[in-house]
């Protein structure tokens, strides 16, 4: 799967749709979708939705997304990087918006895998098209303090966003109030992924009461493919995130990410990225 990296913290286009036409692809940002014309399908982690005009989409790093239109298609797409969200603040500032930032992805990360946005409140639909318009007009007048109303417009969109989002998770939980197994075992994937002993198949067993024998097989069901593939991929996605949002040294990565050592991490980032940790952070990074 093909990736793409943000080369500055924040970015705004208004484009038509033939010039999306290279997706689907794993972005290592996040990415707010606003369609002002058209419809279509778009792809969002191997599933297929349909799209129309008025249509909002947060995508979260490592999200698959794609779009493929069957009428003329205009889309806002607003990008950007934590880094974005941090500049001017301060330490504990920052703290609090990495904090807030990791709420907003483990919600929107089992919502884009299993379902497509809802935003069933008719006012904040038109709050939201009302402040992606401002932000178009902040963003190509660059007057003073440009910079900052940009961030402070993100920041809102985000948050009317999650409370939509967290609002439907909600009101859609299990008839006994608990959320599906699949759901839990991703996060509990997502959140351990640099443990290996947790994410052993008797552990996964033990833990989501489920038979050691039937364990991949419930996991394939459910996603389309086995255990080991999807943490193995979703390990070189975080490993591809820290090599293009950090300053760690590929070694400090493979400790991190629960590989042996620098080399096995090299080993298996070669083998799904075509190329090596290094020449990865090398080419995607502007020099």
């Amino acid at each position: 799967m093909a990736n793409r990296a943000l080369h500055r913290p924040f970015e705004l286009y208004v484009s038509d749709l033939e010039h999306w036409n290279e997706r689907p692809l794993v972005h290592h940002f996040f990415e707010l979708v606003q369609v002002m014309e058209g419809s279509g399908m778009r792809t969002l982690n191997r599933n297929n939705y349909p799209y129309a005009k008025g249509h909002i989409y947060l995508y979260t790093p490592l999200d698959c997304r794609g779009f493929e239109s069957d009428a003329p298609t205009r889309l806002c797409s607003i990008r950007f990087s934590e880094v974005f969200l941090h500049q001017s603040k301060s330490p504990a500032d920052k703290e609090r918006t990495s904090q807030w930032l990791q709420q907003l992805e483990h919600i929107f990360f089992h919502h884009n895998r299993f379902q497509e946005v809802q935003i069933t409140h008719r006012g904040d639909c038109e709050m939201i098209a009302t402040l992606i318009r401002q932000l178009i007009t902040e963003y190509e007048g660059q007057r003073d303090y440009h910079e900052e109303n940009l961030q402070h417009l993100v920041t809102l969109m985000l948050n009317i966003l999650m409370r939509n989002v967290a609002g439907s998770a909600n009101a859609k939980v299990c008839p006994n109030g608990e959320e599906p197994v699949i759901s839990r075992m991703l996060l509990y994937i997502r959140q351990h992924i640099g443990e290996a002993d947790k994410l052993r198949v008797d552990h996964l067993a033990e833990t989501f009461n489920l038979s050691p024998n039937y364990v991949g097989e419930y996991f394939r069901k459910y996603t389309g493919e086995s255990l080991q593939h999807y943490i193995t991929q979703h390990k070189i996605r975080m490993v591809q995130h820290r090599l293009l949002h950090s300053n760690l040294t590929i070694g400090q990565i493979a400790a991190e990410l629960g590989f042996n050592d620098e080399s096995h991490l090299g080993r298996q980032f070669r083998r799904y990225s075509g190329t090596s940790p290094a020449a990865f952070r090398k080419k995607a990074l502007p020099s």
